[in-house]
């Protein structure tokens, strides 16, 4: 009778880790903050200035810092960067591609095609939203919000896994 009961103690155990660590369904307050403050680490370590937008899978804002140094703008074309990515689901340095690839592209609603905007993917492949990071370089910028999605566990790749 214990082995049972310790067996069914462990599988609670297990059951409860399991359910602990799957996938985020949506792009919450704290995951964005989270995205925000490793984004910031990253920059500070590096001595550079960033605006940070993120945005909710349809778009909204849903956490945004503009480091000191930045003027309006910069905080603006982050905004406009994460809500790209949002629309498209896909980054801006892949619309830069696409402008390039498909005539009319870069004139649709919603194409940013400067680098510095990311999708932010649970574990499962699942599209929780998007960052926009501004104020540097294109490739800083993008190297920011990569810093901060995998701060806060997540992934700017979807990733799908064979059944």
């Amino acid at each position: 009778m214990k082995r049972i009961a310790v067996l069914a103690v462990a599988g609670l155990v297990i059951a409860s880790r399991a359910l602990a660590q799957s996938p985020p369904t949506t792009l919450t307050a704290g995951l964005a903050s989270r995205i925000v403050e490793g984004c910031v680490a990253h920059a500070k370590a590096k001595g550079q200035s960033h605006a940070i937008a993120v945005a909710d899978d349809g778009g909204h804002l849903i956490a945004f810092l503009r480091m000191d140094g930045n003027a309006s703008g910069i905080g603006d074309f982050a905004v406009q960067k994460a809500d790209a990515v949002a629309s498209w689901r896909f980054s801006t340095a892949q619309m830069s591609a696409s402008a390039k690839e498909t005539p009319g592209f870069a004139d649709a609603p919603h194409v940013v095609t400067v680098p510095g905007g990311l999708p932010v993917f649970a574990g499962d492949g699942r599209f929780l939203g998007a960052v926009g990071v501004s104020g540097e370089a294109p490739q800083d910028d993008s190297d920011c919000a990569e810093a901060g999605i995998k701060a806060a566990g997540l992934s700017s790749v979807r990733v799908t896994r064979a059944s």
